[in-house]
């Protein structure tokens, strides 16, 4: 690989890095989120789980993201995107998978390996 190459690929590689940033940011608005939709979950997939639909905030409004099968993790709880009120605003939360089932993300959990799940 040539050293012009190896600069692309490097800068691109940045890019997409600084790109996926806000998307990981909790999101903190005034607008609350409208009621969760109803979803029919399809039938169980081994290996998977169910990931259920959420609204999300893309900038100027919620938008509704439907729900999906992820790979299943195992030793780990999926926790949803949730939106909860701070006073007159409201933050959501953006989920994912958590080692000890207390929905607090390992890196800011002072028990990380806490043996007593919810």
């Amino acid at each position: 690989m040539n050293i012009k190459t190896t600069v692309y690929a490097a800068a691109l590689a940045a890019l997409l890095g600084v790109s996926a940033l806000p998307a990981q940011a909790d999101v903190l608005v005034r607008v609350s989120p409208p009621p969760l939709r109803t979803e029919v979950v399809p039938a169980a997939r081994p290996g998977f789980v169910w990931s259920p639909g959420y609204w999300n905030w893309n900038g100027r409004r919620h938008v509704w993201v439907a729900g999906s099968w992820m790979r299943e993790r195992p030793g780990y709880v999926y926790h949803r995107p949730e939106w909860v009120q701070r006073g007159e605003r409201w933050q959501m939360r953006r989920g994912g998978w958590d080692r000890d089932g207390d929905g607090v993300p390992n890196r800011y959990d002072r028990r990380p390996n806490n043996p007593n799940r919810n």
